[in-house]
């Protein structure tokens, strides 16, 4: 990647299953940033104990979420090698407390430890590119209402099919990944250019697929025309009808004269 792009910024995010010493170790040696989900321990809970009742009392007032953050030095006693920067985000739902923790090595003229937690490790999965301190699009900022939900790549392996890949070869599966892969760039085309302005603005492929491409029509054949008839009952004709203006607009998506 350097040799092609020198002047890239490279940042590594992933949740705690990742968060090994030997990862950060070389990280930190080859100028890689890192933001790791960080497990949860007794003495990581005492450290975020002053913010998680400040959440509990807000939360508690508003009947609402509420959370805040706290940004501290941090060693293990045995498993790492050095001291590290850890954001602790002490979050309070209605009954229920949900303390979470993050390593990284950016430092706080990078990101303050909300903009960390929120914008950057909670787009992990996420597709955007890295533009100085910014990204191209901010993820759900709760995960009680659902980061996940817009992850790309599991839209594609659940909604596409791409975990399909069960046939006897390596190259059958490959091929059959491709074919999944090139029907998501088809769909995000879709919802870039023509579902805007509709209720399907923001649609997984799951609902697209199902709701928009999936309908039940009669084919009649004659010997001059083919006839395609849809139900008068169908109850996104209005939708079907703004979408194909939308991708009239773009002179690649329009049908031939």
């Amino acid at each position: 990647i350097r040799a092609r792009w020198p002047k890239t910024r490279i940042i590594i995010r992933a949740d705690s299953g990742f968060c090994r010493d030997a990862i950060m170790a070389w990280c930190e040696a080859n100028d890689v940033g890192y933001v790791l989900g960080l497990a949860r321990n007794q003495r990581l809970q005492r450290a975020l104990g002053q913010e998680m009742e400040e959440a509990r009392l807000a939360c508690e007032h508003t009947g609402e979420a509420a959370r805040c953050f706290r940004d501290f030095r941090y060693r293990t006693r045995k498993s790492w090698s050095c001291e590290r920067r850890v954001i602790g985000k002490a979050e309070y739902l209605p009954g229920k407390a949900n303390p979470r923790f993050v390593v990284t090595n950016l430092s706080t003229l990078d990101a303050d430890a909300q903009h960390l937690y929120e914008d950057l490790y909670c787009a992990r999965g996420e597709m955007e590119k890295f533009i100085g301190n910014e990204f191209s699009r901010k993820p759900r900022r709760c995960e009680a209402q659902g980061c996940a939900e817009q992850n790309r790549i599991k839209e594609q392996q659940l909604g596409l099919f791409a975990d399909r890949t069960s046939s006897a070869t390596l190259r059958a599966n490959q091929l059959r990944l491709y074919f999944s892969s090139f029907a998501y760039v088809l769909l995000h085309g879709l919802r870039r250019l023509g579902l805007t302005g509709t209720a399907f603005a923001k649609a997984q492929s799951t609902t697209i697929r199902l709701k928009l491409l999936k309908i039940g029509a009669r084919l009649r054949l004659t010997a001059r025309k083919v006839w395609l008839s849809f139900s008068e009952a169908y109850p996104y004709a209005s939708d079907i009808a703004q979408i194909l203006a939308n991708l009239k607009q773009h002179p690649a998506w329009s049908p031939p004269g």
